[in-house]
């Protein structure tokens, strides 16, 4: 998987349209690309977001558009939903958009780190209605019905905090 290190004032395809796109990611994503209107993609400027440069991937074509443009991964792109309160788009992200638990413990430490953004109340109740007692349990650092303490080995992810 590439990522991008660091470009100032990127603006990047995010939200259901960059679910309805492939990724690098061994998610599913959405399906209706036919339904989507393309001449208005949805994006978003990565100094306005909250997670920044993560998981947005190289530019790519999209349909119906001559130029390429970056684009969220499926995960990214659940991210700048959640943070837009767009949640009626990502709902059934864990069956549907993500389809596999690979990278549960990755969402969950990245939207752990939400709790500053205004409507983390909506977030985390989003995220119990996705995940049930799977996200109760990793907020009170549980993991399979035991205790575990939580190690930096997440802090080597490029997340702004």
């Amino acid at each position: 998987m590439e990522y991008l290190v660091k470009e100032v004032d990127m603006v990047y395809v995010t939200g259901q349209h960059a679910l309805n796109l492939p990724c690098d990611l061994i998610t599913s994503g959405d399906w209706h690309t036919s339904a989507l209107a393309w001449e208005k993609v949805m994006v978003a400027n990565s100094d306005n977001m909250f997670f920044k440069e993560y998981g947005i991937e190289y530019p790519r074509a999209i349909p119906n558009h001559q130029e390429q443009y970056y684009v969220a991964n499926h995960i990214r792109a659940i991210l700048d939903c959640l943070q837009m309160g767009h949640f009626a788009i990502v709902q059934g992200m864990r069956d549907e958009l993500i389809d596999n638990d690979i990278y549960t413990e990755e969402i969950f430490y990245l939207v752990s780190t939400m709790k500053q953004l205004s409507n983390w109340g909506d977030i985390d109740k989003f995220m119990g209605s996705e995940y049930f007692m799977r996200w109760e349990d990793y907020k009170k650092n549980k993991v399979n019905g035991r205790v575990e303490e939580r190690k930096d080995e997440n802090k080597s992810m490029d997340v702004a905090t």
